[in-house]
């Protein structure tokens, strides 16, 4: 299963890159060029734990339904969501935060299990997985 890690350095408090991280409608900017919208779950503002939203986006030139819910969350360091249902077999996306001088360390990591097995695994090598590391870092 592929892993990608992505990491930046926000020249912010820490309480509010975590928001951010978790804004709907935050998450809506940064997928612009994927038409990404919420349509089903929290469709507004901050996403809890046990929260769920199901995204529309267009991927690959196909309109796709995902449905994630964060399923763990530590106040102001880190929260962890997981797909319930979608394009891919599974993926769990851990996103956490340290302070660092003024600013904020925000990394980024996701996992995931492509379908389709081994022609699934022949897509990442040959495109999905550059794909998902351009999407994740956008």
């Amino acid at each position: 299963m592929p892993t990608i890690e992505y990491e930046i350095y926000i020249e912010a408090p820490i309480h509010t890159c975590f928001d951010l991280a978790r804004n709907v409608e935050v998450h809506t900017l940064t997928t612009a060029k994927t038409k990404e919208r919420a349509v089903d779950g929290v469709t507004q503002g901050l996403m809890d734990e046990g929260g769920t939203v199901t995204w529309e986006a267009v991927h690959f030139g196909i309109k796709q339904r995902l449905t994630a819910k964060i399923i763990q969350m530590d106040v102001p360091y880190s929260f962890t969501d997981v797909m319930l249902s979608g394009a891919f077999h599974s993926f769990t996306h851990v996103h956490t935060f340290q302070e660092r001088g003024s600013g904020t360390v925000m990394k980024d990591s996701f996992t995931y299990k492509s379908p389709f097995g081994v022609i699934g695994r022949f897509a990442d090598r040959l495109f999905l997985e550059r794909y998902m590391k351009n999407f994740i870092s956008s």
